[in-house]
């Protein structure tokens, strides 16, 4: 029965063969008979017909239905392919330029573009199904594809010219480890390393069908022999690439992608370290001109997308053969290792690996020292001398393409490599394309695990990349590099990152400031996300040592004091200094507009705080019939931390963004090392010391009797102003970072880490381990504690009652003091403004941060008051934070109205009004809070038993000694009257 059944196969294959062979008869008479024939009627009907037929049939057939007819259907479409070149070569008239094709018959007949391209696309088609069967086949292939490489885009069409490079690759693609197991072909990966499914539409590895040919084919082309057509190879793909480029907008895009498509498979087809190192020089100087090329051109061939992300992966693979740890072990006095490469022959490979890297004997060190002589001119030679040397004839220069790679060699290459890495790297960091970016990542990852040590130079700039990667927009490049950071920080070579860590850190610090100043926001981003990065992955040991001494710690205060100063105002560009307009004197708040209408549309949940930050909004002139607008539109932004308002002129929110999330780690990186608990106390008080300068300073001015105006002009008082607004902002930062809000902000960023609630998770692709991550808030009750003690000292200062009058406007400085309106300068009140500014919105930072501990430390009491008073505020923008932290407060109290929350803490709002109704001579702002409460309440027939203290004062200033006292009050106070409710209170009948 089963010999039955093996009889059935074979004749079923037999008849199969038959029938293919039929069909392959037909279709090569006919190619054979153009040769004979080559009318133009012929050609088109061969165009039209056979040739599609052909390509039809290669592409439907198996592999092993072709193999047995590979020779027979080769023949033809080379002797095709030979004429196509020949007629195109021919037409070369008046050129220096000639190439001597004796092999190639002289042919008169011209073939026409459609049959020259359907012959090469039919010929790529064998190749990709079928296997070369012996080395001359392959070497007389190698031949007339290189003539054909050697066609000018004036002498052949775009398509022929890349079905020449598409059929080399084909080539490669087929080529295929032999059976020997002690051959050098096992040591070749394939494909390339960095694979992008390169192979993946058009090319993929031929499998074995029929016999073996006697010679590895693979060990051949890695061999000394075939280093000159290697060579060659590799000039004429780099020149493709590079004519396309030239042509501008003539030149094809896709004839460049697939020459450096090709390029990087004949790279990890020879994958030979001994075999490319001469061929360095040239490789790499000619892929990083395409990588610098980005910098600038966008469009045609040469900013090609695709061209550049092929550039990027090929450049990152030579050097990864080339520059192997382990291939260059010996040389640099380092021990082999395989972590990463779990694959690697064991048994009768790794011994001749040893043996290969032993000392050589007496009798051949006169030839090492002959080698290492040549070795400088051989690294400094150009591409020109490398294509000569590659071309040349070795029976009749009998030249040796080869150098011996001693450490001297790996460490002038390094340095050279290096150079122009690092002139290129950085800036694709920030390139338009995201496919480039990947690109980027898959390179540097690629390059730290193979040439960790070779390219030591390299690692800091390359670890910079990385850093500024985790960080981007896409979630494929950094879900990639971060990945690949966590795995970098718990290998063996840990300890060299954490020191890599360290130098990176302290030379982004250094920079920071003059980086952040210039007017290039690209860099100055880039540069910041890299701080941010290395801290992030570092831990919070490596913050806690550089701030744990007094020194370090002043320093880094200066330097974010610097960055984020209001000296950044000059430091922009000047049409963007010029086109910011933050100006309004009037203005929609949601706030006032609910408690007036008493409506309830502010949803019980909390605000999106962890979102980040937003742009300080830019309010246009509003009339005062708006704030009868619908309410869906009232609830805006209410966003905690916000950017400062200085800081709109230097740059945009994604600048502030990294700078502020790097004061946030400062913060948990305080508490979260229990080694060190009093960093927090230092480094808030450090900065609350410019607090107490200011003040200490208007306290002396108001004990002098002076004017605002000449407090102002003395050296250093708009210094202080400005220093006191930095220094807040700051604390507010570095207090957000001890909030849930910050460390999901984190865990949202650096999604692919370990963060927050001891989360583990394991490397992208890697096996490796991360231990717990540190950067979470210890639920220890002493940290809260210290917590609490920390925002009552900053809210001790904030709260300063000779902070708080400093005029906003010159109304009220006119009313302080009998001053010329017209004598006081505006940037008094600008200062103060954003000053205020920025205080109330670390009141809403605090909140956020305690909790309900905010309301049992009685900082509510404390500050509720003066939030209320700034709704009333003459500056919109003080206004603006105060009804944004005013819903904060609301909603994270419990209260889905502001209303209520001021009606359950109605008491301490009164008391406080009582209080300064009794000083009206320092408080001319009174009249007007009070009159937004009753006018805004909504619910004031409720708070009208607190109200008889405070109405019995404004009954005594509507008399005639209070009108004549305060004259300026009494249309205010007459105000407060209108908004009383219709039923009045009982005893204001007695006023």
């Amino acid at each position: 029965m089963e010999d039955d059944m093996e009889k059935v196969a074979e004749e079923e294959t037999e008849q199969l063969k038959s029938i293919t062979f039929q069909r392959l008869k037909s279709y090569t008479l006919h190619l054979l008979e153009l040769l004979q024939n080559p009318q133009n009627q012929n050609q088109k009907h061969l165009s039209v017909t056979v040739i599609p037929e052909l390509l039809r049939f290669l592409q439907n057939s198996s592999p092993s239905t072709l193999q047995p007819f590979f020779d027979y259907t080769l023949f033809p479409l080379l002797l095709l392919l030979d004429a196509a070149i020949q007629c195109r070569s021919t037409q070369k008239v008046d050129s220096q330029e000639t190439y001597a094709m004796s092999d190639v018959p002289k042919a008169t007949m011209e073939v026409s573009d459609s049959v020259a391209e359907g012959v090469v696309n039919c010929l790529e088609d064998l190749l990709r199904k079928c296997h070369l069967n012996s080395v001359d086949q392959m070497v007389v292939l190698l031949k007339k594809l290189t003539y054909g490489a050697l066609l000018s885009p004036s002498e052949a069409s775009e398509e022929f010219r890349e079905g020449i490079l598409l059929c080399f690759r084909a080539l490669l693609l087929s080529l295929y480890s032999c059976s020997d197991v002690s051959c050098s072909c096992k040591q070749i990966p394939g494909l390339p390393a960095l694979s992008d499914n390169i192979c993946k539409d058009r090319l993929y590895k031929t499998s074995k069908y029929g016999s073996e040919s006697e010679e590895c084919l693979l060990a051949f082309l890695r061999s000394q022999t075939a280093s000159a057509a290697v060579g060659h190879w590799l000039s004429l793909l780099l020149k493709a690439a590079d004519t396309e480029a030239a042509r501008g907008q003539l030149g094809s895009a896709r004839l460049r992608i697939e020459a450096l498509k090709t390029l990087r498979v004949l790279v990890a087809k020879v994958g030979s370290a001994d075999v490319w190192a001469f061929f360095l020089p040239g490789i790499v100087s000619n892929l990083t001109k395409v990588l610098h090329g980005a910098k600038t051109i966008m469009s045609g061939a040469a900013g090609s997308v695709e061209s550049i992300d092929q550039a990027i992966r090929g450049l990152a693979e030579f050097l990864m053969i080339v520059l192997q740890d382990d291939a260059n072990a010996s040389a640099l006095d380092i021990e082999a290792s395989s972590n990463f490469d779990s694959n690697e022959c064991k048994s009768t490979l790794s011994l001749l690996e040893e043996l290969r890297h032993l000392k050589v004997k007496d009798s051949l060190k006169t030839k090492a020292v002959e080698d290492r002589s040549v070795e400088p001119e051989k690294v400094s030679c150009s591409e020109t001398q490398l294509q000569e040397i590659g071309s040349t004839d070795l029976d009749r220069e009998n030249l040796s393409l080869h150098v011996t790679r001693t450490k001297d060699w790996i460490q002038k290459t390094s340095a050279h490599v290096n150079k122009l890495l690092s002139a290129t790297f950085p800036h694709i960091c920030i390139h338009s394309s995201q496919k480039v970016r990947k690109g980027l990542v898959d390179a540097i990852k690629g390059l730290l695990l193979k040439c960790f040590y070779t390219l030591g130079e390299s690692r800091l700039m390359l670890l910079e990349c990385l850093c500024a990667l985790a960080v981007d927009e896409s979630d494929d490049v950094s879900s990639t590099a971060q990945g690949f950071l966590v795995c970098l920080f718990s290998q063996n070579w840990k300890p060299l990152i954490e020191r890599d860590a360290s130098e990176i850190f302290i030379r982004h610090l250094e920079k920071l400031p003059k980086v952040v100043l210039s007017n290039e926001e690209s860099r100055a981003v880039l540069h910041t996300q890299q701080l941010l990065t290395i801290i992030f992955y570092s831990g919070p040991r490596l913050l806690v040592d550089h701030l744990q001494s007094p020194v370090g710690a002043a320093r880094f205060l200066d330097v974010f004091a610097a960055c984020l100063s209001h000296n950044s105002v000059f430091s922009g560009l000047l049409s963007k200094i010029t086109s910011t307009n933050r100006s309004s004197t009037l203005g929609y708040l949601p706030s006032i507009a609910e408690l007036k209408s008493g409506a309830n549309f502010f949803s019980y949940g909390l605000p999106d705080i962890s979102s980040g930050l937003r742009e300080v909004p830019k309010h246009s002139l509003i009339e005062e019939k708006s704030t009868q607008e619908p309410v869906k539109n009232a609830q805006k932004n209410y966003e905690l931390p916000r950017m400062p308002p200085w800081f709109s002129y230097l740059g945009s929110c994604k600048l502030y963004k990294p700078l502020a999330r790097i004061l946030r780690l400062v913060g948990l990186a305080s508490v979260a090392d229990h080694t060190n608990e009093g960093l927090l106390s230092h480094m808030t008080e450090t900065l609350i010391g410019y607090f107490r300068k200011l003040v200490s300073e208007l306290r002396l001015k108001e004990s002098n009797g002076e004017s605002w105006q000449s407090w102002y002009e003395k050296t250093g008082s708009g210094q202080l102003l400005r220093q006191a607004s930095t220094a807040a902002c700051m604390l507010n930062e570095i207090i957000f970072g001890l909030s849930d809000q910050a460390i999901d902000d984190f865990a949202r960023i650096f999604h692919k880490s370990a963060i927050n609630r001891g989360v583990q998770v394991q490397s992208y692709k890697l096996d490796c381990e991360f231990h717990e991550s540190f950067w979470k808030m210890p639920k220890d009750k002493g940290v809260k504690s210290h917590l609490v003690d920390c925002i009552g000292g900053i809210l001790h200062e904030y709260l300063s009652t000779e902070v708080w009058n400093v005029p906003v406007d010159r109304k009220i400085a006119d009313l302080q003091l009998d001053t010329a309106v017209e004598d006081i300068s505006l940037y008094l009140f600008q200062d103060a403004a954003m000053l205020h500014e920025v205080i109330i919105d670390g009141v809403g930072i605090f909140n956020l941060c305690l909790g309900t501990d905010f309301v049992s430390s009685g900082f509510l009491h404390s500050s509720l008051y003066l939030l209320l008073e700034n709704l009333s505020s003459s500056n919109y923008q003080v206004r603006n934070a105060a009804d944004t932290v005013l819903h904060i407060l609301s909603t994270t109290s419990g209260y889905p109205m502001v209303g209520q929350l001021v009606l359950e803490n109605a008491d301490y709002v009164i008391d406080s009004i009582c209080r300064q109704l009794r000083h009206l001579d320092l408080n001319h702002h009174v009249p007007n809070v009070l009159a937004s409460i009753l006018s805004y309440i909504g619910v004031t027939h409720k708070i009208l038993p607190l109200l008889e203290e405070p109405m019995r004062s404004v009954s005594m200033e509507l008399e005639i000694l209070g009108r004549h006292q305060h004259p300026d009050l009494t249309i205010p106070f007459l105000k407060v009257c209108d908004k009383l409710p219709p039923c009045p209170f009982p005893s204001v009948s007695e006023y």
